[in-house]
């Protein structure tokens, strides 16, 4: 019995040592500040987000999470609450960051801040609300830069408003508007229900439909005939309803959802937006003809990019990759090699003989494809407000990197040509300058069309 109350007693002991104890490290967490527990010290082990080549973009520093590099990628990057990820990757990738793990990114630092630099000059000169740019590897679909503008810093973030933590590259769905031509073209092409030289006629106007019929516009001036081609260099609408007048609705559907439009992108665990196509029900001669010219749709610029970077990638869907060691899916054929050299000889021609100055670099083949693109404000289109888009890959011919601009709200040379296309420019210059390529003779192009949507 008295050795049962001598163990008794020295176990109490033991526990009101215990309790003195954390009484004293309590009151040492008040009064000197020192770590406060098990919460601060799951910060200070969590995983960094890193580079392919070794770029730190977010860590840990004793209690505080730090982002070296203050803006670039900010958006992408989101940031730490007291405990776990509020935005961004760091919210997506939460858990494995807070098991010590780091997350590797297929970003390139250079690119991605040439391309912020690039946008924020142009979003400020032309006076627009935001802008964003992707810039994919063609042949992996690594993501190489996402940039939005207003920038965001992180760091800082409880200071800034919450308008600019949205990766916007990834979240907003807009009217893709005429860069969609590209996409189109090439799905009647590989139909044969159109080459490059058919010829159409295409007055400034004309009626679509039967019952419900519409009347649609051309907002260039061009001649009163023209082929393909110059339906993409002159960017008219009227050519486009001639090119799809018989292209089945269902099949131009599954083209567009072959190029990504409407569906998920297969990309995991990030967050990113779907768009909208109309459900094939709703589908008629004017619908038909709406998408193609991207309008009655919507997309991410991402999906806007994965798409472009199916014309480049030799007509194979490649699915976007940011993250290293996460399973991709297995890509899909959407047209085949020979209609893909096809569309990108053409969308070159748009470049070098539509835009040489706004979206090409002499000495470099580059192609894209504009467009400007209404803003639905209340149910209707807006006279006022628009968004200013590019799509293109580059060199033309062997493509290594696909870009897609947007810009919103522009005040100032809204059209796609003198906004979105002169980033296009800049930022290709930029990384073709990275890659230290020197130029080569390539054909005399036509003068500028000052008009080129």
């Amino acid at each position: 019995m008295e050795m049962k109350i001598r163990v008794r007693s020295r176990v109490m002991h033991l526990i009101a040592l215990l309790a003195s104890f954390m009484l004293v490290w309590a009151y040492a967490q008040l009064e000197w500040g020192l770590p406060q527990g098990v919460r601060r010290a799951m910060v200070q082990v969590r995983g960094s987000i890193v580079t392919e080549d070794g770029s730190v973009l977010a860590r840990s520093v004793g209690d505080k999470r730090v982002y070296p590099n203050g803006s670039l990628a900010g958006q992408l990057l989101g940031m730490m609450g007291d405990t776990n990820g509020l935005e961004g990757l760091e919210a997506a990738y939460d858990a494995r960051l807070a098991a010590g793990q780091n997350v590797t990114l297929t970003l390139d630092p250079a690119i991605q801040a040439a391309a912020e630099g690039v946008l924020k000059s142009a979003v400020n000169a032309h006076q627009a609300e935001y802008g964003s740019v992707v810039a994919l590897d063609t042949k992996s679909g690594k993501v190489l830069a996402v940039a939005t503008y207003p920038s965001f810093d992180p760091n800082s973030w409880k200071s800034q408003s919450a308008s600019v933590w949205r990766n916007r590259a990834f979240l907003d769905t807009f009217e893709p508007g005429s860069t969609i031509k590209g996409l189109v073209v090439a799905a009647a092409l590989q139909e044969h229900l159109t080459t490059p030289t058919t010829v159409y006629d295409t007055p400034m106007s004309r009626r679509v439909g039967g019952r419900f019929s519409a009347v649609i516009h051309d907002a260039v001036q061009h001649p009163p005939t023209l082929t393909t081609q110059l339906v993409l260099r002159y960017s008219s609408n009227v050519g486009m309803s001639h090119v799809v007048e018989h292209f089945p609705n269902e099949q131009l559907y599954n083209y567009l959802t072959s190029y990504g439009f409407g569906q998920s992108v297969p990309m995991p665990t990030v967050r990113t937006s779907t768009g909208r196509l109309q459900p094939l029900r709703r589908w008629d001669d004017v619908v038909r003809t709406t998408n193609a010219f991207g309008q009655g749709m919507s997309a991410t610029l991402l999906q806007l990019a994965t798409a472009y970077n199916t014309l480049a990638n030799g007509g194979l869907y490649v699915a976007p990759r940011l993250v290293e060691g996460e399973v991709q899916q297995p890509p899909h054929e959407v047209i085949s090699a020979q209609t893909a050299r096809t569309i990108r000889e053409l969308l070159h021609y748009v470049v070098s003989n539509g835009i040489p100055h706004e979206a090409g670099i002499e000495g470099y083949d580059l192609a894209g494809k504009t467009g400007t693109a209404q803003v639905v404000v209340d149910g209707r289109y807006s006279d006022t407000i628009y968004d200013s888009v590019f799509a293109g890959f580059f060199p033309s011919e062997q493509p290594r990197v696909t870009l897609a601009v947007m810009v919103h709200g522009a005040k100032e040379a809204y059209h796609g040509s003198m906004l979105a296309a002169p980033i296009y420019r800049d930022v290709a210059a930029a990384i073709i300058s990275k890659w230290a390529e020197r130029p080569v003779q390539v054909k005399s192009a036509d003068a500028p069309n000052k008009n080129s949507q």
